[in-house]
């Protein structure tokens, strides 16, 4: 794939996924080819200057890992990297990986993915794992068949095929007569029992007990973001698996730094605030983490 298809592709997405500030941003640097919607231009902002020290708990070092959606591949790369890294550190210092979601869809080795991060190849390390919205959806379609037809336009078709399983084609034409829409439905039917049944039971217990967030030092982790002027004990599993402009575009601070995922960027991004994992990994090629190390915060990347 070219830069420039990966990069027109990144722009469609952007639409559904990115925040107004990131978007105006990308348009000011000419990715894809959509018409900007602003009346003047906007001269680039300059890299946000981080003045808020935060620490991770002493004796600990913890990497956090972005949106991973079906990217085996990339997901062992970076392992591999942080694995490496973590050779350099302090005899007895713990080592914390925390995952935030968003490990299947869209990535056609999204089973792979699972049996990936349930395997013994990071034993090494203690091991967060938290729910994203693609999981969330998963979940739902277990327990509805008709939102099944709604998973798959976002991402879900790459997760029944990495299963065995292709989605009823022709949704269209099951339109056209009541036979074609029963055909339809019987079909999605068949779908959804033979995925119940083929879904490896440890995997489903995987899928369900995944966290909603997770707290240490001065950081939380979430998939998404969290409600600005509201406490953790009043946000809700929504807003934490799907909020979007309302975290991003919001200046106030929360007691600790926010590590998220959930909306692509071309790199990774930190201020005083929050620091932003996902990459695009499925389309960029590029699987981001974050390192926190006392006072320190680096990146890793494949």
């Amino acid at each position: 794939m070219t830069d420039q298809t990966r990069q027109s592709f990144l722009q469609r997405i952007s639409n559904l996924t990115r925040s107004a500030t990131s978007l105006r941003a990308r348009i000011r640097r000419g990715a894809g080819h959509s018409t900007p919607q602003v009346e003047e231009p906007v001269e680039e902002q300059a890299p946000a200057q981080i003045t808020r020290t935060t620490h991770a708990p002493d004796g600990q070092c913890v990497y956090a890992i972005g949106d991973v959606h079906g990217r085996r591949d990339l997901l062992e790369k970076l392992i591999e990297q942080i694995d490496e890294d973590s050779q350099s550190l302090p005899d007895g210092t713990k080592r914390v990986l925390v995952f935030l979601g968003d490990y299947i869809d869209r990535g056609l080795q999204s089973k792979d993915v699972v049996e990936f991060l349930l395997s013994d190849r990071m034993k090494a390390f203690e091991r967060v794992f938290l729910m994203g919205n693609h999981e969330e959806a998963l979940l739902r379609f277990l327990n509805d068949v008709n939102f099944g037809k709604q998973w798959v336009r976002y991402g879900g078709a790459e997760t029944l095929y990495s299963y065995g399983l292709q989605p009823p084609q022709n949704a269209r034409a099951a339109m056209q007569s009541h036979d074609a829409m029963q055909a339809y439905q019987r079909a999605w039917d068949k779908v959804w029992t033979e995925f119940r049944n083929r879904l490896p039971e440890q995997h489903l217990k995987f899928y369900q007990n995944l966290q909603h967030y997770y707290v240490t030092g001065d950081y939380l982790f979430v998939h998404a973001g969290l409600r600005p002027g509201e406490t953790l004990e009043n946000q809700t599993v929504r807003d934490m698996l799907w909020i979007r402009e309302e975290f991003l575009e919001a200046e106030e601070q929360f007691p600790q730094v926010v590590v998220h995922g959930h909306t692509p960027t071309d790199g990774v991004f930190r201020d005083d605030r929050r620091i932003g994992l996902d990459t695009g990994a499925f389309i960029s090629g590029k699987l981001s983490a974050v390192r926190l190390f006392r006072d320190e915060v680096s990146f890793l990347s494949t």
